[in-house]
């Protein structure tokens, strides 16, 4: 009667334990199929294009993005395709040969026709934005600026692509449109997501990089302050980007690119007894360049320093010395005034420098011309100086022949290019030994341009949605780590069922 109650028992808990290890192994199949439903959604076959052109004061790039239809307002998914370097100057100097702009837009445009699919064209949007150069001529003659602009997009209107329209961006546009780039592609307006998140909503939000754009014309600072009070309102921006509200400080300064900054500083240096020769200390011993008083005196940017000189050129000849040619560029600031608690330069509000930042365009291709000679080594303002002050001392033949491949009209003056970069962040911006340390030389990110052409499209394409989407994708990481823990757990259960089943003496013999 005894052994007949033990049977029983064992086959009762026998059972239980079954049942118990079959409703485990059906939730661990339920939550792998669960995941992978989620996570492994067939490719979206349904791509769309958009194209950029940024109209800078120096030069034409085009750009073109991809993104998957489907997740028009997902997160991270719009890349840059490819790039196009147009031939030629800025837009601006063709405000009195307009009917070369065709020609000089051609190449580049019919790259995009052949690189785009046909049946996507007539939905791939363009749009052109001209920045600094293009403010400087509409400040020197509207009507030229006008002109400019309605002749492109008469050529633009004529591929079979949707033209958006070509404008003149502000200065605070393409600061914050810069600040979008970077955070977007570095994933920094999206929150943490862990494995976690599926016990407890809340996820952290991330610190957004700072923006450093040095354009040939203008130069532009952008990050969100510590204190959100920002003392001067036509500095201050608010977004709202994926459910958080971010209230942003810029600052565009219009002349202070370094094509620009090079112009004010040969204006300012520039004497009426110097007999048609500046000797420059920002370019190297034995360097040689005639310069035409009218083309120096005819930019908006030098019209400060304008005066009468008895000749028609000038010929700069160079001396490289550092000192001497940092010294000439800080004259280009102004600090005699601030009626803020804290300024940049020119009276300029400038809040205190928060996070970290990322500075791009001819922030980065000066430093990282640099920083090949350097090997890689510019961890600090001292090591920057000294590399820059040695190599302005070069003679100019010798640099030539070191740098046989690099375009001459750059290399003349990364002289001078490297020594306002190292005047702009450090006395213009007040970057110190210590925040130097927090500034990042981009050039791309994920394959993408860094700078402000991707975020433009994405603001006038509203690819990135006020509010945060309501199921984002887990990270790769933990979606592997979920599925192993969970095959794993329904292979030992299942290993377990079946010995059980198939030895239940031998199991209750052990559990004896």
């Amino acid at each position: 009667m005894e052994d007949i109650k033990d049977s029983t028992v064992k086959r009762f808990c026998s059972k239980n334990i079954l049942i118990i290890l079959g409703f485990t192994s059906i939730i661990a199949v339920i939550a792998l199929i669960a995941v992978g439903l989620t996570q492994n959604k067939p490719l979206p076959e349904n791509v769309k294009y958009g194209i950029v052109l940024d109209a800078g004061s120096s030069h034409t790039n085009l750009y073109i993005y991809k993104w998957p239809a489907e997740k028009e307002n997902g997160t991270g998914v719009t890349h840059q395709l490819e790039e196009c370097q147009v031939k030629g100057p800025g837009i601006s100097k063709y405000a009195q040969k307009t009917d070369e702009l065709g020609t000089y837009l051609a190449e580049c445009m019919e790259m995009s026709t052949e690189l785009i699919p046909t049946a996507k064209q007539q939905e791939t949007p363009v749009y052109l934005g001209a920045t600094a150069g293009m403010r400087l001529l509409r400040m020197e003659s509207e009507e030229a600026a006008d002109r400019v602009l309605a002749e492109v997009s008469r050529i633009l209107s004529n591929y079979p692509f949707d033209f958006q329209g070509a404008k003149i961006i502000t200065g605070q546009e393409e600061g914050a449109y810069g600040w979008i780039t970077i955070n977007y592609l570095l994933g920094r307006f999206t929150r943490k997501h862990t494995w976690l998140n599926l016990i407890s909503p809340d996820s952290q939000k991330q610190e957004t990089f700072g923006a450093l754009d040095l354009g040939g014309a203008s130069t532009q600072i952008t990050f969100v302050p510590l204190n959100s009070t920002i003392e001067a309102p036509e500095n201050s921006l608010q977004f709202r980007l994926y459910g958080e509200d971010y209230t942003v400080y810029t600052h565009s300064f219009l002349c202070y690119g370094k094509d620009q900054a090079l112009w004010q500083k040969l204006a300012k240096d520039i004497q009426v007894s110097s007999g048609g020769t500046l000797r420059d200390p920002c370019f190297y011993p034995g360097y040689k360049k005639l310069v035409n008083v009218s083309e120096l005196f005819g930019t908006p940017c030098t019209k400060r320093f304008e005066k009468k000189l008895p000749f028609d050129q000038f010929q700069i000849q160079g001396a490289g010395d550092y000192e001497q040619c940092q010294q000439s560029i800080l004259e280009l600031f102004s600090n005699s005034s601030c009626p803020y608690s804290q300024c940049a330069f020119n009276g300029v509000f400038l809040p205190p420098l928060q996070g970290s930042f990322g500075a791009f365009s001819a922030f980065y291709f000066v430093m990282d011309f640099f920083k090949k000679m350097a090997k890689d080594d510019i961890s600090s303002p001292e090591k920057m100086t000294e590399i820059i002050k040695n190599f302005c001392s070069k003679p100019w033949e010798e640099v030539k022949t070191s740098y046989p491949t690099v375009k001459e009209k750059y290399l003349s003056e990364y002289c001078f290019s490297g020594t306002y970069i190292l005047s702009l962040l450090l006395q213009g911006y007040r970057f110190t030994g210590t925040s130097w340390d927090h500034i990042h030389f981009m050039g791309k990110i994920e394959d993408s341009n860094a700078g402000w052409t991707l975020g433009y499209m994405l603001n006038l394409t509203n690819m990135i949605p006020a509010e945060e989407p309501q199921t984002p994708p887990l990270p790769h990481s933990t979606y592997i780590g979920l599925m192993v823990v969970f095959s794993l757990i329904l292979v030992a259960v299942a290993i377990t069922g079946l010995f059980i089943y198939s030895k239940p003496s031998y199991f209750w013999k052990e559990a004896v």
